[in-house]
């Protein structure tokens, strides 16, 4: 064998490594970067696509704090009045806030400066939508219980923090859309019994609109709303490193394991494309798709609203709720209660979140179920929760086009008046028609899947027997497929084996609703030998489960990480 000789290492090329494995010896000693770094580097990673979404609210937020920091080197939120003489020719003499002058000159004056403000708007509208739909991924399938409560907490406090960061941010420009946006956000402060006027005055600083409310806005917007993001995303992130991820059910994957990528090199070569991908068509967006021109809209005047005005989607369903809401209102020891503006805007949203933080407890509360969860529900699987959450879905849809109604009745030509009472109706009786849908179809899935497994996939063949009946094709499943069919395990309703004669009236009401709630289960079809194995694999991680319900450390401390190669 031929040896080639050594390139003997020069002094200024041994200098740098000796430095660095000088230094890092000096942090390792004085922090656990070795052991640290050693399971981060392997930590596993789910390969499912549906993962991506949390990823892809991540990678917008990153986006939207580099443009953001770009704009705010250009942006007055000074709310004394000017005279715009900028390039943009429309406004030229146009008497406006400090505000808009500087956001019109950010867009034609600064180089980039439209490009910049675009990406960081689109980014805003993907980062709310990636939130929202990861979070109903994650309820779905069940990834919010135990021990994931905290994390679902946390999730959906970001998803509220971001809904308040993006109607911040979008009123900023003091322009005549978003200045109609905050006369609306105005009057539901006032709506509020009692401290109502009082909240008012103190947020726009006097009487409305004042000369504070941009600039508090802009506090807002670039440090108190944004440092409560970032904290709450360390902190989930944290969280998901340390109570591992959920999986889908497939072989070699059971509640007692987290397969997946390691995090070097596999998922971090496709968590940086993925993080370029959603710059560059953010980007591409801003390019080519124009998204709230306010040069076009003209700067804010009290005495002025704009025509169609409509918000942006994340909002539109508060729009869309004052606009559905009868005129109510009743007056008591001289102060007057506005029903139509406190319950649609206020009452509405209150109890849409609460029933987020809650909802959690409340299932855990219905199925008695106090185990850890590590593999993915399929949705199916669950019909009432599903249906639950597609209700939800479609009531917020009724209120978005809600929101729109002028400009669908105009667009169609029918009454307005009569397409209000029609989304009415609708925000009434559509959740319900789509619970008891979804409900209905989640069984007919199972059901086929009971059939699958019984007599496997047909071929799309017809064979005729000798007595001259038809009977069509089938062909076995494979091991893969019966697997993720058969591992599910089973919600049995709380207190079945309670007599009901020991049961309280209280304990008798959760019974009920618990048997209700699991209602619609249709039992696979597994052998006594299948059956063992199900319950084997879908059994939690080896621990006490005596201890605290509330606790939901363990799962991170026993679900140990295994790498696909």
């Amino acid at each position: 064998m031929t040896s080639f000789p050594q390139k003997k290492r020069t002094g200024a090329t041994a200098r740098p490594e000796r430095a660095a494995d000088i230094g890092f010896r000096t942090l390792d000693r004085r922090m656990p970067a070795t052991e640290g770094g050693r399971a981060l580097l392997r930590k596993a990673f789910p390969d499912h696509w549906s993962f991506l979404l949390g990823e892809l609210a991540l990678y917008s937020l990153v986006v939207l704090v580099l443009t953001g920091t770009y704009l705010t080197l250009f942006f007055d939120p000074g709310m004394a009045e000017v005279v715009y003489k900028g390039r943009h020719g429309p406004l030229q003499g146009v008497l406006m806030s400090e505000a808009y002058a500087s956001t019109v000159e950010l867009s034609f004056d600064v180089r980039g400066g439209l490009l910049v403000r675009q990406i960081h708007h689109w980014g805003a509208l993907v980062f709310v939508a990636a939130l929202g739909v990861h979070m109903l991924r994650v309820f779905f399938t069940g990834a919010f219980r135990r021990p994931r409560e905290l994390n679902w907490v946390i999730g959906v406090t970001l998803f509220l923090l971001a809904l308040l960061e993006g109607f911040t941010g979008y009123s900023l420009p003091d322009d005549l859309l978003s200045g109609t946006g905050l006369r609306i956000a105005q009057g539901i402060i006032t709506s509020i019994p009692v401290v109502g006027t009082y909240l008012s005055f103190f947020v726009f600083g006097g009487e409305y609109p004042g000369h504070d409310i941009v600039s508090r806005l802009y506090i807002t917007h670039v440090l108190l709303v944004p440092g409560l993001l970032l904290a709450l995303v360390v902190a989930h992130l944290v969280l998901v490193v340390y109570l591992k991820h959920t999986h889908w059910a497939v072989p070699g994957r059971t509640n007692r394991n987290a397969v997946g990528q390691p995090m070097v090199p596999q998922f971090a070569a496709k968590s940086t494309g993925l993080f370029f991908t959603v710059f560059g068509i953010l980007t591409l967006l801003a390019a080519v798709a124009q998204v709230n021109p306010v040069y076009n809209y003209g700067p804010y005047r009290p005495d002025q609203v704009s025509t169609a005005a409509q918000p942006d989607w994340y909002v539109g369903f508060l729009e869309g709720s004052l606009r559905l809401m009868p005129p109510l209102e009743t007056t008591l020891w001289g102060h007057t209660l506005m029903w139509n503006v406190l319950l649609p805007a206020v009452v509405l949203p209150a109890l849409l979140f609460a029933a987020l933080y809650l909802y959690p407890l409340v299932e855990r509360w219905l199925t008695g179920d106090t185990g850890e969860h590590h593999l993915c529900d399929r949705p199916r699987n669950h019909p009432v929760r599903t249906g639950f959450g597609v209700a939800a879905v479609t009531c917020y849809a009724v209120l978005l086009m809600a929101g729109g109604n002028d400009v669908i009745a105009e667009t169609l030509r029918v009454s307005l008046n009569r397409l209000t009472w029609i989304f009415r109706v609708g925000f009434v009786l559509g959740p319900i028609i789509a619970f008891f849908i979804t409900r209905r179809v989640c069984v007919a899935l199972q059901s086929a899947d009971r059939e699958r497994l019984l007599e496997g996939t047909e071929t799309g063949e017809v064979y005729q027997e000798v007595d001259g009946n038809m009977q069509p094709g089938h062909t076995g499943l494979s091991a893969r497929e019966q697997y993720v069919l058969l591992m599910r395990k089973r919600v049995e309703p709380y207190g079945q084996r309670l007599p009901v004669e020991r049961m309280s009236r209280w304990q008798r009401l959760r019974a009920a609703l618990s048997r209700w709630f699991v209602r619609g289960q249709v039992r696979p079809p597994a052998t006594p030998g299948q059956q063992r194995e199900i319950t084997s694999r879908t059994a939690g991680p080896s621990q006490d489960e005596d201890e605290d319900e509330g606790g939901g450390g363990g799962g991170g401390k026993e679900s140990r990480p295994t790498s696909e190669p």
